[in-house]
Parts: C-alpha cells; structure tokens; sequence
C-alpha cells in the first residue's frame, strides 16, 4: 500500500465516525495536556487502534484517540497524543497523523508539546508560542522519495509558524490575561534528556526551549501547505539551569498536567479570535 492510500484509509475511518462534521483546525495535544480535550464540545472519540494506519503513543499522558468536536464554533479534530520518533517509529508513521488532519480538511494545525525552557526568565509553569524551530537531529520527515500528492519536492520554511496564527495567538492571549512567552523550539529526539554541554551549545544557537516532538509535524504541515501554529508548555528548566536535582519524566507529566487548564482557556480564545481564518 502507498502512503497516500495509507492517509486515505485513515480519512475513510474517520469520516465513517465523524457524524458529518468537517474539522477546520487541527490540534495535537502534547505530554500531560490530554485535559484539554475537555474544552470541546459535541465530541466524538475514535481510538488509534481503530484507525488505520496510526500507530498508538507509548508514552503515559497520550490517551491514544482521535476527539471530533467543535471549539466555539470552530470544527475541530484533535489528536490526544502522538507517537515519537524515539519508540522506534518510521518519521512517515509519526507524521501520518497530521497528514491525515489535512486531508481531512484542516487548513490551520496548533501543535503543542511539553517542553524544557533555555530561558531562566521563563519557568515551570509558563506557556511559549514557537516563532520558529532549529533542527540538528538529521531526521526529516521529508526525506525519501516525495510525495507530489501531498506537495512539492522543495518547500520554503521562511514562515514555518504563521505569522497571521501567531498574531491571533498573541491577541487570545491579551484578552484573557495570559503572559505568553515566545520563543525558538530546538528538536531534541531524545528520550534521554539533554547534557548540560549540549543546553549550553543549543543556547548559543538560539534556542529557547527544547523537546522531543513537534518539528516533524510542522514540515509534514507545510510540506502539504497547512498553516502552522504552535505552543510549548515549560514544564521545567533544562539541565544545567536548575537547582541541581535530575529531571524527572514523572515531574514533567505533574507539570503539564497543572498546566492544561491555562492552555484549554487559550485554544478556546484562539478558536474565538481566528475563526474567521481558520
């Protein structure tokens, strides 16, 4: 089977479940944010397992399910977790689950994530829109033969993250009283976190937080001209720039999961704010 008829499987399984809603904007919740699934109304659940094509999160907090429901009076579809390219899986199984969004009819995707910050002026506890990614793992989504179905062979990644989006993102985050740090996302593929050596040098590049997800998608996105949004939750200070103690895959989950609610109240404004563009 093509990955093209792979992506279509997975539409023709959704739509079967789907009750006739057509999703606009497509979010992908990242660690600990399953909660925010919560914000959507007249929602419908459809397991990965029962979607062809999708491979199924190993990480705790990724509920593993596809939510159709509406965000005001956005439609929207919303994967409650991903898979990593770190459990062992092909970068075309990662990014099929985007890909599926936008043939399903999203113009517009917020990715979210988890993420570690490079800033100590931005802490534990804060929420940072992503300007723009540095990628250094030698992993692209892209690589391979192209797929023309899906778009071009080359594609510009001037704008990766929507200027429009973010304007949107900032004015939701205003109106609700959100201090929204911004910053540059640094994939890290892990699932080790990162050395002190290695914080230091991705600070000198110009990273701002870093994590382990989210860039793959975001090409895959705009490989296929989606818009692209996307928010990191710091769930702590990377390694070097704390108090010392060792970081904690538990302590980031505890973290983000305190930090749902605050990104539930800003996708909901967001949905408000850009519906007229999504």
């Amino acid at each position: 089977m093509t990955e093209i008829a792979r992506i279509d499987a997975a539409v023709d399984a959704i739509d079967a479940a789907a009750a006739g809603l057509r999703p606009r904007l497509g979010i992908v919740l990242g660690s600990g944010l399953d909660a925010c699934a919560d914000a959507l109304t007249n929602a419908v659940d459809v397991s990965y397992a029962d979607i062809p094509g999708f491979p199924r999160p190993a990480v705790d907090s990724h509920a593993g399910q596809l939510r159709l429901g509406t965000l005001g009076d956005v439609p929207v579809a919303m994967l409650r977790g991903r898979a990593h390219a770190y459990e062992g899986h092909h970068m075309l199984d990662v990014v099929r689950p985007v890909r599926t969004l936008a043939r399903l009819g999203c113009t517009s995707v917020v990715l979210t994530n988890a993420a570690g910050s490079l800033r100590e002026t931005v802490g534990p506890g804060r929420l940072m829109m992503i300007t723009d990614h540095i990628n250094w793992s030698g992993l692209n989504p892209l690589t391979g033969p192209n797929l023309d179905a899906l778009g071009a062979r080359f594609i510009d990644m001037t704008a990766a993250y929507d200027p429009t989006l973010r304007d949107h993102l900032c004015s939701a985050a205003g109106r609700i009283g959100l201090d929204l740090a911004e910053g540059v996302y640094f994939w890290y593929p892990g699932p080790n976190f990162e050395t002190p050596a290695e914080i230091r040098a991705f600070r000198s590049l110009g990273a701002d937080a870093v994590g382990m997800s989210t860039v793959p998608e975001c090409i895959a996105l705009r490989h296929m001209g989606v818009r692209v949004a996307g928010i990191s939750t710091i769930t702590n200070l990377a390694a070097g720039l704390g108090d010392g103690s060792a970081l904690d895959h538990d302590e980031v989950m505890a973290t983000g999961a305190a930090m749902a609610d605050h990104l539930a109240r800003l996708l909901s404004a967001f949905a408000r704010e850009a519906a007229d563009v999504l």
